[in-house]
């Protein structure tokens, strides 16, 4: 068992991490649902896609990429959402890292939703 001090330290330095990341009113989420379903469909690579493709076209700054449990749609595994401050919520359903990459370039860098690969 961990002394109080150890204890005190930990929850410091976790409260120092989640304060970096702290979004604003201008930060689009895709949040990427990886309960069960979603990762026996191959969600860790989509997840893994988006993160990458969001650092490496530069968006870090304004895209927030995350992981959340059910979606409660398993039948469309993997499901992503992406959340843009004042728009409304757009679900992509089974994903690959093909079609985020997609996503990524029209939908994050150019604000064109690719609706064949959206929940209708």
């Amino acid at each position: 068992m961990k002394s109080l001090e150890e204890l005190k330290a930990i929850r410091e330095k976790m409260q120092n991490q989640v304060g970096l990341r702290k979004e604003d009113a201008e930060t689009t989420r895709v949040i990427v649902g990886m309960a069960t379903c979603g990762i026996a469909s191959g969600a860790r690579p989509v997840l893994n896609a988006f993160a990458e493709g969001v650092a490496a076209n530069g968006l870090s700054d304004k895209v927030v990429v995350t992981q959340t449990g059910c979606i409660g749609l398993c039948q469309y595994e993997p499901i992503v959402e992406i959340m843009e401050p004042g728009k409304e919520k757009v679900t992509y359903i089974k994903m690959t890292p093909e079609k985020a990459q997609e996503v990524i370039d029209k939908h994050l860098m150019r604000g064109q939703v690719v609706a064949e690969y959206t929940f209708k």
